[in-house]
């Protein structure tokens, strides 16, 4: 969800706004981000008042069920209490019935069911929202991972919209770190990785240093690839110590089905990955519905090819893929896997149950991409 105002009856103008809603709409819909429909990336532009905006929010937030991120950019105003409120193009300072009170924005965002929650508002004293948020109110309603919220400057800043530049200083860093990547920096995009780069890059401009805050694990979600990433010619796996550093569900611990499913909805969080995201990683082998189904089901499935081409598009390890189906296998073939007593249950498998590597090469050959070797 896009917000922005461009064109205020009282307040100036910042025509960068216009530009920010639409190079983002085409970043997220593109094949370096998160390659969403035009249906699932809306973009409201002047919006004429605030209930329009609410409603089309309350849709947005009804709607999601993975992701929902929700961008605004335009004046940001204060009350006279000092609390944050959105700018529409009838806004006037200190009135804040002429805006968007950041506290119904909040509001809409608690009444929906998006296991995350991503806020980008790239306006004035964007900082307060921060405040707002209490210890741990978004967190404590959305599902999963929770909430972040990233803003373009402090508490006590104004934001630039830079003149000559086709962007605001903040939107324009941020498309610049999506688009051309972080040298050195992870293969994903992720949201901690992008507010260093943003921290880094606009302090050394002398431009207001956005502020961010994370709830549970939430900065690990990835808003696209990483243009600049490449793996150093002088290791032969670079990028395994990156991969190993995560703390990757261990199969070889779970004794339940329930426990099964609940490690497969961990390596998801670990992965930082949206359902879309782990289906543009298999090559659509699996739809994003089938990744929410998988997820949510309640029996093992009876054959291992869709959970095998999850686990592989979400980065699990080689070495781990092993243990995983072994698992899958064990607790399939226990009559009561969670009252069977520890010896009793089968703990040593065929080699024809083992996953081999050339199932794993044929499946990155079908999917078309590059995965840790």
């Amino acid at each position: 969800m896009l917000i922005g105002t461009s064109t205020y009856d009282y307040l100036e103008d910042l025509p960068a706004v216009s530009n920010n809603l639409g190079s983002l709409a085409e970043m997220l819909t593109g094949p370096m981000s998160w390659s969403l429909g035009k249906d699932h990336c809306v973009v409201l532009s002047n919006p004429p008042s605030a209930t329009a905006a609410m409603n089309s929010l309350r849709e947005a937030s009804a709607a999601a069920r993975d992701t929902l991120l929700v961008y605004y950019a335009g004046h940001g105003l204060v009350t006279p209490d000092g609390e944050l409120y959105l700018g529409l193009p009838q806004s006037q300072q200190q009135r804040v019935e002429t805006g968007i009170p950041y506290g119904w924005l909040r509001g809409a965002l608690l009444e929906g069911r998006a296991e995350r929650t991503v806020v980008i508002l790239d306006c004035c004293y964007g900082g307060l929202a921060l405040g707002t948020m209490g210890p741990s109110e978004l967190a404590a309603q959305a599902d999963v991972e929770g909430t972040y919220l990233l803003a373009a400057a402090s508490e006590t800043r104004q934001a630039l919209a830079p003149a000559g530049e086709p962007h605001t200083a903040f939107t324009g860093e941020l498309l610049a770190v999506l688009t051309t990547g972080i040298p050195g920096g992870p293969e994903r995009l992720d949201l901690d990785s992008i507010l260093r780069e943003l921290r880094r890059s606009l302090s050394a401009k002398g431009r207001p240093v956005p502020q961010g805050r994370e709830r549970n694990s939430n900065g690990r979600l990835a808003l696209g690839w990483n243009p600049a990433f490449s793996r150093s010619p002088m290791s032969s796996r670079p990028s395994d110590r990156h991969v190993d550093d995560r703390a990757w569900p261990a199969p070889t611990s779970i004794r339940t089905v329930e426990g099964f499913f609940d490690a497969l909805r961990q390596v998801r969080v670990t992965s930082a990955l949206t359902h879309t995201a782990i289906s543009h990683r298999s090559g659509r082998q699996i739809a994003p519905g089938t990744v929410g189904s998988l997820l949510n089901r309640k029996e093992l499935p009876r054959t291992w090819r869709t959970t095998g081409v999850y686990l592989i598009a979400c980065g699990v390890p080689d070495e781990q893929l092993n243990d995983w189906q072994l698992c899958w296998e064990r607790l399939r073939s226990a009559p009561s896997p969670r009252d069977a007593p520890e010896h009793e249950r089968p703990r040593k498998q065929s080699q024809s149950t083992r996953v081999s590597s050339s199932w794993r090469q044929t499946f990155r050959k079908l999917a078309g991409r590059r995965f840790r070797d």
